[in-house]
């Protein structure tokens, strides 16, 4: 009888891309993949650590495994495995534990899967993850995440990503490609781009640091993919979205009119303490080139509230540049500290009440943000790509440029993409639609 396995994925769509890579060297290996609730030979867990609570949530993970089956080998990988090694390994049922390096070879290291009296450790040297290992996940039926770049060379002051991925390095363009054409075939609608730092693209292509393609390449090449009806780039750094990226999206025939810029903080002063690679003109200056050539598009922004030495003066620097700015949605971030950062060792530390306090503005402000950028569709024709899942009774879906939307339930629109004009926003923020009669895209 085949053994069977199930994985756990935390953090960003980035983990959810390899978990699928590494489901699939499982596939490989005559095991049945289960859901994590049912019981498992093997539960693996891809780990986070870009916030307090990804920690916290692990050992509630692991526990939750063991509840359905005690005698089950519990595998750790991911950022957290390759940070805290050790901490991982000594939580109380976890059998193994693998670093940046290893995470993709795990069915090497299951030999007979008994469990240990203590977890095994295999992490390498952060400087020895310098090799690009490509992986793509199909989440659902509509929309795919292809991941195209890993590790960063930045070093903002507040991130332990460099630690824990190692430096930046690329996909070929013929492997991207070759991914995107798979997915194309498997009848999935939509690509979402994902990596550490995309924009750097190109860079660690063959090894090291020799340059042969750009991000703009990147997109150009992938908009020629037949068979992809929607491209989405997830996040890109401020700095490294160029106009000329900017004004390719607008006439593309694929990509969509959504873009993702990371902020973080409104205030010179404290993007200067990050160690971030702009300043706020430049954000206004990339807001400003998207809504020219795209009046419509969608914009949203990662904010960290609370980073040291950030007063209350900077705080509202940050609200009042924001509330401003012609922007969509906020993901605000409460600054939490990460061992062996910079910032951790900063003077000027925010109480954490004060830091929550400042996350519930910002995210108050998210959502009026959110409500006038959904007030400025009504009465636009837009297309909507329907998802498969059955919630109370509605189907939903997102238009290219992220106006959610909801209709009664039908199985037939699932995965299918349908001219619809927007009509009202619900009670519930949610969008209601007409379709346009005749034009299923």
């Amino acid at each position: 009888m085949s053994k069977k396995v199930a994985f756990y994925t935390l953090g960003c769509k980035l983990n959810f891309s390899e978990t699928s890579t590494i489901a699939r060297s499982f596939s490989d290996e005559g095991f049945d993949r289960v859901d994590f609730s049912e019981k498992a030979d093997i539960y693996v867990i891809n780990t986070c650590s870009v916030t307090e609570n990804a920690d916290k949530r692990f050992k509630s993970i692991v526990k939750q495994a063991q509840k359905v089956n005690p005698e089950a080998f519990v595998a750790a990988v991911g950022c957290y495995a390759q940070l805290k090694p050790q901490e991982l390994a000594d939580f109380d049922g976890v059998d193994l534990v693998l670093g940046a390096t290893e995470k993709f070879k795990i069915t090497d290291y299951l030999n007979d899967l008994t469990k240990n009296d203590f977890g095994e450790v295999h992490s390498c040297e952060i400087e020895e993850a310098d090799f690009y290992v490509g992986s793509y996940s199909i989440g659902d039926r509509t929309r795919a995440f292809l991941k195209v770049q890993d590790g960063c060379d930045y070093k903002c002051t507040y991130c332990t990503i460099p630690l824990a991925r190692g430096i930046s390095r690329s996909d070929t363009m013929e492997n991207v490609l070759k991914n995107a054409r798979e997915i194309s075939e498997k009848n999935i609608r939509e690509i979402v781009l994902t990596g550490v730092n995309i924009g750097d693209y190109g860079k660690g292509e063959f090894g090291n640091k020799r340059h042969e393609h750009t991000f703009l390449d990147l997109v150009t090449q992938l908009d020629q993919v037949e068979g992809i009806e929607r491209l989405r780039i997830s996040s890109i750094e401020p700095n490294l979205l160029k106009n000329e990226t900017i004004e390719l999206v607008s006439k593309s025939r694929a990509f969509v009119p959504h873009f993702h810029v990371p902020l973080q903080s409104g205030s010179n002063e404290i993007l200067k303490k990050m160690k971030r690679r702009y300043m706020r003109e430049l954000y206004v200056d990339r807001v400003n080139k998207i809504k020219e050539v795209m009046p419509h598009a969608c914009i949203g922004v990662d904010v960290i509230v609370g980073f040291p030495g950030e007063t209350d003066e900077h705080f509202l620097e940050t609200y009042n540049f924001l509330n401003e700015l012609d922007i969509s949605y906020l993901h605000v971030f409460t600054y939490s500290e990460r061992d062996n950062t910079e910032a951790a060792m900063m003077d000027g530390v925010v109480p954490k009440n004060v830091r929550g306090k400042r996350s519930k503005m910002l995210r108050g402000l998210s959502v009026k943000k959110r409500r006038a950028f959904y007030e400025s569709q009504i009465g636009t024709f837009r297309t909507v790509l329907f998802e498969g899942e059955n919630k109370e009774g509605y189907i939903h879906g997102f238009t290219e440029n992220y106006v959610k939307v909801k209709a009664p339930w039908n199985p037939e629109l699932v995965n299918t993409l349908h001219k619809v004009n927007l009509t009202e926003i619900g009670e519930d923020g949610i969008v209601r639609f007409e379709f346009v009669k005749d034009l299923v895209v």
